[in-house]
């Protein structure tokens, strides 16, 4: 079996999909937030990327190396210092109902029930649609995730996972072309996470919106990933490699992990991680 040859991000890393029109581009972006020191506080620096339509893409790094920065200038929250991001040609300045993003701790207006946090955002972006063909938006999508009985609960009534759920309901229910996720799974167990990742594969087999995920779960990535982003250390930091994940679709979690390729990937990005990338704790 051939070594694993990570991309390295330069044009190469668009090399395989030369072909296509690039979707998602990222392009010299840097970010400096401002501080008492004259120079300010640099995060990002000179960061490049090329995302086609479709894609599912994994960002992995440490804590601190500006991952959730780089996916807020994509969703519009932030801008760039330098650089910039463009969705189909079109440069992005604010947000907008073609990118939805999905946080770590779900976001839902906890006064609404899981039906009535999703019409919120249809009714937004789809004002001159019925009331009737708004609620079939929502019961379609709450049925997409398996919470079609859980339609008339609050947050409160709901598992960390069924959460996750109306969360990724909402984003999807607006037809985003692009669907970011910020550590999605991080604060639930083991046998549910791996249960949404799963169907969040699902979801997105059938629908085949670009995704971009931000992980600390190396197996996770592997699991979900068209390719895989793997960050430098902050401050100042950027795209070190990014690595092709080739195994194919629909995605069998047991086939995979017997595949010795699986554990070739998988210590390729544990070394860049933890080695050339390990954090000096002496600092």
């Amino acid at each position: 079996m051939q070594a694993v040859q990570p991309i390295q991000t330069t044009d190469k890393a668009t090399k395989p999909m030369e072909n296509r029109e690039p979707f998602l581009t990222i392009e010299g972006v840097s970010k400096v937030y401002p501080t008492s020191q004259p120079e300010g506080y640099t995060v990002l620096k000179d960061v490049n990327l090329t995302v086609y339509e479709g894609e599912f893409i994994c960002l992995i790094g440490h804590s601190g190396c500006g991952k959730s920065t780089l996916l807020n200038m994509v969703s519009g929250f932030n801008k760039p210092t330098d650089g910039e991001v463009r969705l189909q040609s079109k440069r992005i300045s604010e947000p907008g109902p073609d990118r939805m993003m999905v946080f770590q701790n779900y976001a839902l207006l906890p006064w609404l029930t899981s039906f009535e946090n999703i019409y919120l955002g249809v009714d937004s972006v789809y004002p001159n649609k019925s009331k009737a063909e708004k609620d079939k938006i929502v019961r379609d999508h709450l049925a997409m995730v398996g919470l079609s009985e859980a339609a008339d609960k609050k947050p409160t009534q709901l598992s960390g996972g069924m959460k996750q759920r109306v969360a990724i309901a909402r984003a999807l229910a607006i037809r985003p072309q692009v669907l970011i996720l910020d550590e999605p799974f991080g604060a639930l167990d083991a046998i549910t996470k791996e249960e949404l990742q799963e169907e969040l594969l699902k979801i997105w087999n059938d629908y085949r919106c670009t995704v971009l995920m931000i992980t600390h779960d190396i197996d996770e990535a592997l699991f979900l990933a068209d390719r895989l982003v793997m960050m430098t250390n902050g401050p100042a930091a950027n795209i070190g490699e990014v690595m092709d994940i080739h195994f194919p679709r629909p995605r069998n979690r047991t086939r995979i992990m017997e595949d010795p390729e699986y554990y070739e990937l998988r210590n390729y990005a544990l070394d860049y991680l933890y080695r050339r990338f390990a954090h000096d704790d002496t600092e």
